[in-house]
């Protein structure tokens, strides 16, 4: 092991080195982000090189970590990573931008040493509150760092993890921020002044001054974080663009690359031995094969959790209900395995239901107030470190609010599940700004998310336990009020004790040949109203729940296509939920009858469910009526 003196002449020799790559690699590709990446690098280099990491085994359960918010520095994260043993530096210098290449403009986790991919700013520091949650609840004793800009400090979602991660006292927090004083559009006090060093310090962090081109002072602030009884934020004094003379202090290398013959200049003022023409030859010769890791995770990474015994309701109660009785009773099942399981609220626990969970395992269960941007990031971080993480909401904030957070979650190959409560327009009085319309329409943007819309409290308590021992992104959308026990033509239970709920199957409630019901979700309970009625009268209708929309079911669409005419019903935005889904999916099958949807058509008024239903055309009499039109033309 390498004494102080003996580090810090490595890392000041590598440092050079470093500045070189990154300005070759920016200037091969003609874009990037080299500004930044010069002014960090010294951080970075003195990061990789004191971490307790290992380039032979990256994923080993004890290591530090290290989230890099400003992702856009990705060259000085890819040459410190080639520094540190964990990639090949001709491979990142060459292929860097390349299409297929996992050198990507912005890091992501097909790197090795990369834990985290970064998108849009301000996400950082909340997935290192998750991966700090996962080091003190599995009570490993390691250190999470962050890497963050100066101009990022300005997202709101910042100010969020900041108080998470000191009501949590994640101790084991540093991070350091690369304080150029420059963004895109020149001076960060004049874009937007801050008082970055207060902001943390008033929401209890310790705060450390350093320049951040000191090796020596950075080692020793790295030292000193660890013996501090608070999460530090390192304030890092650093030059854009260091290194180079006409460079430096010049906010258009933020994102503007040296054409070949300046960076042939910049490589001299660097003295450095760096062969430009021989990169230059490696990438015209690169053959590209990204070595991604598969996706979803492999089953022998499944989090092993005790399933407990189902519950079989026959009175009627809301799915919100069942869904924190479901979660309760796996919760009184795993107490041995308090380590593979969190829940995460956002100040609704009596709403959402979780209040059940909370009093069974309460060490496991985190109030993170109206932080809904920070909440999302951090359960999804946590949910990858082999904790199986639910994330309680409102509808309209835990997917409308949260949808990007969702899809960088979903990038990182997460395993988040995503439960949300008053969705659709099941939410009362409080209003159109309240109603969750649109949660299908968003969530099936995301490729790797499971939608699941449970039609009655029985279906909720498979679907909630299918969640819990399934390993990958899943959201699950209800609504709020009471509903009735789906049944049998004979008037049994439908989803009874004999029922599994399994993903993308459909759940074929009558049947009939004068046509076809689909539903979906709350809804459920007045299509079995309707369809019962018009049998009555003599029309018979082939009813299917559709718990699933996004995942196709074969034998539903080859049922409903011998019908002369199907019909969608949804308290969904009409446009982009189950019936465009069902649309498009028996169109790429080239099957075909007529359609025809019933939705939610506008934002809707305020008033009890069945009220907005009526006002919307989407009760049992309006919808009775508009099969029997339909029927007639």
């Amino acid at each position: 092991m390498l004494n102080k003196d003996e580090l810090i002449q490595k890392i000041e020799k590598q440092r050079d080195l470093s500045r070189a790559a990154i300005l070759t690699m920016t200037t091969l590709s003609e874009s990037g982000h080299p500004g930044g990446s010069m002014s960090c690098i010294d951080m970075l280099l003195s990061l990789y090189h004191t971490m307790n990491v290992d380039p032979l085994n990256p994923h080993k359960e004890d290591r530090d970590m290290l989230v890099v918010s400003n992702g856009h520095i990705s060259p000085a994260v890819y040459t410190a990573l080639a520094c540190s043993g964990f990639v090949k530096l001709e491979e990142a210098v060459s292929e860097f931008r390349l299409a297929n290449s996992i050198f990507e403009g912005h890091i992501e986790p097909a790197v090795p040493g990369v834990e985290w991919a970064s998108g849009n700013l301000g996400q950082g520091l909340s997935a290192a509150c998750g991966f700090a949650l996962a080091g003190k609840m599995k009570q490993i004793n390691n250190q999470i760092y962050v890497i963050m800009g100066d101009g990022e400090q300005q997202k709101g979602q910042i100010s969020e993890a900041r108080r998470f991660a000191k009501k949590y006292q994640l101790n084991n927090m540093t991070c350091f921020i690369d304080y150029n004083q420059l963004q895109i559009n020149g001076d960060i006090h004049q874009v937007m002044p801050q008082d970055i060093i207060s902001n943390f310090k008033s929401d209890g962090w310790e705060v450390i001054e350093i320049n951040g081109h000191c090796i020596s002072e950075i080692l020793d602030a790295i030292d000193k974080a660890k013996s501090v009884d608070a999460p530090v934020m390192i304030l890092a004094h650093t030059v854009m663009g260091k290194g180079v003379s006409f460079m430096e202090n010049k906010e258009k290398y933020h994102g503007s690359t040296l054409p070949k013959a300046d960076c042939l200049r910049a490589l001299e003022e660097l003295k450095v031995d760096f062969d430009f023409n021989h990169y230059e030859n490696l990438r015209k010769e690169a053959i590209v094969s990204c070595n991604r890791s598969e996706y979803p995770v492999k089953e022998d990474n499944m989090i092993s959790l005790t399933d407990s015994p189902i519950r079989v309701y026959t009175k009627s109660t809301d799915n919100r209900s069942a869904w924190g009785n479901a979660l309760e009773d796996i919760a009184k099942m795993n107490h041995d395995s308090k380590t593979k399981l969190a829940v995460f609220d956002c100040d609704l626990m009596g709403s959402v239901k979780t209040n059940g969970f909370q009093k069974e395992m309460p060490e496991n269960f985190f109030q993170a107030g109206i932080m809904e941007h920070h909440t999302a990031v951090c359960a999804a971080a946590l949910s990858k470190m082999n904790v199986q993480t639910f994330f309680a909401d409102f509808g309209v904030f835990g997917i409308d609010e949260t949808y990007n957070q969702h899809r960088l979650s979903d990038i990182n190959e997460t395993s988040l599940k995503v439960i949300n409560t008053h969705v659709g327009l099941d939410v009362g009085e409080d209003g159109k700004t309240h109603q969750c319309i649109d949660y299908v329409g968003l969530m099936r943007n995301l490729y790797h998310f499971q939608v699941i819309v449970p039609a009655d409290p029985n279906q909720t308590d498979r679907a909630v336990h299918y969640a819990a021992m399934h390993q990958g992104n899943v959201v699950m959308a209800m609504g709020r009020s009471k509903l009735d026990i789906l049944t049998k033509e004979n008037g049994e239970v439908f989803f009874d004790e004999n029922y599994t709920f399994k993903y993308g199957k459909a759940d074929k409630l009558r049947e009939g040949n004068d046509g076809a019901l689909l539903v979906m979700g709350t809804l459920a309970g007045n299509a079995l109203k309707v369809v019962d009625q018009l049998a009555q009268e003599g029309i018979k209708l082939e009813l299917w729940n559709v718990s699933c929309p996004v995942k196709a079911d074969e034998e539903m669409l080859s049922s409903i296509a011998q019908k002369k005419i199907v019909f969608t019903y949804e308290d969904h935005n009409v446009n982009t939920g189950l019936g465009s889904i069902v649309a498009d999916q028996m169109m790429n099958r080239s099957l075909f009858t007529k359609l025809v949807k019933f939705g939610v058509e506008n934002y809707a008024c305020s008033g009890t469910a069945e009220d907005v239903y009526k006002y919307c055309k989407l009760d049992i009499d309006s919808l009775t009526d508009r099969i029997k039109t339909s029927l007639n033309r």
